[in-house]
């Protein structure tokens, strides 16, 4: 929230309960209020300028004159309002006029409440796919849509990502001149377009969860504002874009977040599935999840989030680890494998296989896909060959595989359970 920079004559009460009610509506709508202004004034910087001008009017108008019948709309018009005319001010009188030749918000649709709602509710949409447009690189798709959807500060998403804010800036600050100079519209793509733009969408939302579900680096596991973040732009995507895709990734991210209480000690060290306290699962989400499932299976082929999402939901269904149905799962892995090949889904098959099969087998699977090359740098596969080569007691080659998969991995908590591994080796 913006303070404001006049005094009010209004009581100190009506005041206090006007600033309330601003801080309510600024969490709850000022990224609805953004998305629309962004589209009426065709400039991230504007909009922004625009946002926080029309809080700090609110909070010096409201007082004196009453609340707004619609809220939301008065923001959006004096957003709009207060940008055009420092545009004046500036003398850049070209994209004045042009935008003076936009309709005003609060009129839009006929000034009916509900068709109004739809339209921010588009907005919001347009905002989504512009920010994840593939003229930017995968980086700058995430720290856009942190800032712009999401409304975190700069500072808070290069803590996220373990990256120095300045660096955060200029991504954000190209990304923008990128957009404007590439004249990139605000807009949903075409339903022939839909498909190549909407992977664009999910790509960057599930790198987001990713982040805040496992680490990449640090001293923490999970960082679960992050999460929370990637879910609550899932469940707007799947409300204002019900494709089957869509719906499927906001299963798997609701399954997954399901064991995030059951995923660490309380002094934060790694805890693997088959090890969790399942009574810590949130049952609630692993039900929204699986319903989430089972609809986007119904909806057409499967895609790579809705198959990721059903292996998710045969694990959480199980009551114990000793009754997951492994036979299930490496059928859903081929499935996928077939369907979407990749090298980190063959290593998710390989270790499903050796729970189905017996460890020999999964063994030979990983050591097929390391002699490839593809993951020679990827930490995940040296430590479930170590796991695998310790269970058939070749402890001389788990001890090479653990001692690699520590030497890649940055996680603090991925450290110290590597390490306890090699230690229980003995010497």
């Amino acid at each position: 929230m913006v303070a404001p920079d006049a005094s009010s004559t209004a009581g100190p009460q009506a005041l206090a309960a006007v600033r309330s009610k601003l801080e309510e509506l600024y969490r709850s709508e000022s990224r609805r209020v953004f998305a629309t202004l962004v589209r009426l004034l065709g400039d991230f910087d504007l909009a922004e300028e625009g946002l926080h001008d029309a809080f700090r009017a609110a909070l010096e108008q409201w007082p004196e004159q009453g609340m707004p019948t619609n809220p939301r709309a008065w923001l959006v018009s004096t957003g709009r309002y207060k940008a055009v005319d420092a545009l004046r001010r500036r003398a850049r009188f070209d994209f004045v006029e042009d935008l003076d030749d936009r309709p005003d918000p609060a009129s839009e649709g006929g000034g009916d409440k509900d068709s109004l709602a739809d339209s921010v509710e588009d907005d919001r949409l347009r905002l989504i796919f512009t920010c994840c447009h593939p003229i930017l690189s995968a980086e700058a798709q995430i720290a856009l849509t942190l800032r712009e959807v999401c409304g975190l500060t700069t500072e808070e998403i290069a803590r996220a990502f373990l990256t120095a804010p300045p660096t955060v800036a200029q991504r954000i600050v190209r990304a923008k001149a990128r957009i404007r100079d590439a004249r990139i519209p605000y807009a949903v793509p075409a339903r022939a377009e839909l498909p190549d733009r909407l992977d664009s969408v999910l790509r960057v939302i599930y790198l987001v969860f990713n982040e805040g579900y496992s680490a990449s680096a640090g001293d923490s596991l999970t960082r679960a504002e992050l999460s929370a973040e990637a879910i609550r732009l899932g469940r707007l995507l799947t409300e204002l874009l019900p494709e089957p895709e869509s719906i499927g990734l906001l299963a798997l991210m609701l399954i997954q977040e399901s064991r995030r209480a059951a995923r660490t000690t309380p002094a934060g060290d790694l805890v693997l599935l088959d090890e969790q306290d399942r009574s810590l699962w949130r049952h609630d989400l692993i039900a929204e999840g699986t319903a989430l499932v089972e609809h986007s299976l119904a909806s057409g082929p499967a895609g790579p989030y809705a198959l990721q999402a059903a292996i998710a939901a045969v694990h959480a269904e199980a009551p114990t680890a000793a009754a997951t149905d492994w036979a299930q799962i490496v059928g859903l892995y081929d499935l996928l494998l077939q369907r979407y090949p990749s090298p980190v889904v063959e290593l998710n098959r390989a270790v499903a296989l050796a729970m189905r099969d017996g460890m020999a087998a999964g063994l030979a699977a990983i050591d097929a896909i390391l002699m490839r090359g593809e993951l020679a740098d990827y930490h995940l596969a040296h430590a479930a060959r170590a796991d695998l080569c310790r269970r058939l007691g070749r402890n001389e080659e788990a001890r090479a595989a653990y001692e690699r998969a520590l030497a890649l991995t940055r996680q603090g908590p991925e450290q110290r359970f590597l390490e306890r591994r090699l230690a229980a080796l003995g010497p």
